[in-house]
């Protein structure tokens, strides 16, 4: 594995792009682009929306000594609760005991886990998955160091995976962003690394050997090549870490075009595709369609949230949807 740092290839084939402007910004994501995103990073914190006794409530519970406490919500009063954590106004006034929630508040190192493998180099519609995983990576860092805590990343592609270790600086964050842009940069149609779907688990098992517990770590893919040992990689992940999967998916997945017939190409070889018969046009979608509703269903099955992000749609907004802060009972 090679480490902090892309091969020399790849990052002069990402400077030419650069120094020449040679990029649209929904195929190649820029170093400015990214930069641009710490003003809309705000508005969301890293729980989904949930009722208050769902799966995710409470998940943040510190099992350390923290910075202090941090209100968290106001709940209906359980025997065995402490007493001293009443809210007599609310009790009074809708006549059944609630009591208050604090949590610890505590540094929590963050690991952001960025796919920019040929797989992610497609989009239909606004951008490219790998740009929306960019995107969605660069709102991820901006955030956790503007809530004060260390934000590191492992960024991988079809061949090598670039670990950058959690650091409260904007240096390193700086230091994400490049790696990201560079290797986004390197994704071209005709590169010499096939696809390679088994860097998934691959990066995977890079994050079990970098993070230790009550990390948050957030896998932004398309998660091409997950199998029964990414499931598990994932449930051990998620066994003393906060783990979220951001599923990152195009339109064209589960829409197929209206044409009866569709051109696919790798760069050096075509092939037609025909997608006009009600048949073939059931078949693909049932089969896309099941392999998203599995990665989906991981929410359940082992307890991680898995965030579905269309690259059809601004980024930003669908992470405040899905990641914005939930009202809370006063």
């Amino acid at each position: 594995m090679k480490k902090n740092r892309v091969t020399q290839r790849e990052s002069a084939h990402a400077r030419v792009r650069q120094a020449q402007g040679i990029f649209d910004s929904r195929v190649y994501a820029s170093l400015h682009q990214l930069l641009a995103l710490q003003h809309k990073a705000s508005g969301f914190s890293f729980l989904p929306r949930q009722p208050l006794h769902s799966l995710l409530a409470g998940r943040h519970a510190s099992k350390v000594r923290g910075r202090g406490l941090n209100f968290e919500e106001i709940r209906a009063y359980f025997p065995g609760d402490d007493i001293r954590t009443i809210d007599w106004k609310v009790t009074a006034r809708t006549q059944k005991p609630h009591a208050r929630v604090f949590t610890e508040e505590r540094e929590r190192p963050a690991l952001l886990v960025v796919d920019q493998r040929i797989d992610m180099f497609f989009g239909s519609q606004v951008n490219m998955k790998s740009v929306t995983a960019a995107e969605a990576a660069a709102l991820g860092a901006w955030r956790i160091l503007d809530q004060g805590d260390r934000v590191g990343a492992l960024i991988f592609n079809d061949s090598q995976i670039v670990e950058i270790r959690p650091h409260r600086s904007r240096k390193n964050v700086m230091r994400i962003l490049q790696t990201v842009v560079e290797m986004n940069h390197a994704l071209r149609a005709d590169q010499a690394a096939p696809p390679n779907p088994q860097m998934l688990n691959r990066v995977l098992e890079a994050v079990g050997r970098l993070a230790g517990h009550d990390y948050l770590i957030a896998v932004i893919s398309d998660f091409e090549g997950a199998d029964d040992h990414t499931r598990r990689l994932m449930l051990r992940l998620s066994q003393h870490n906060d783990l979220i999967g951001v599923v990152v998916h195009d339109p064209s997945a589960t829409d197929l075009p209206a044409s009866e017939d569709m051109v696919i190409t790798d760069g050096e070889l075509q092939i037609e595709l025909a997608v006009g018969t009600q048949k073939v046009r059931r078949k693909i979608a049932e089969s896309v369609k099941g392999r998203i509703a599995r990665l989906l269903a991981w929410q359940q099955e082992i307890r991680v949230p898995m965030l579905p992000i269309t690259t059809a749609q601004g980024v930003a907004e669908q992470i405040r949807h899905l990641l914005g802060y939930a009202p809370r009972v006063h």
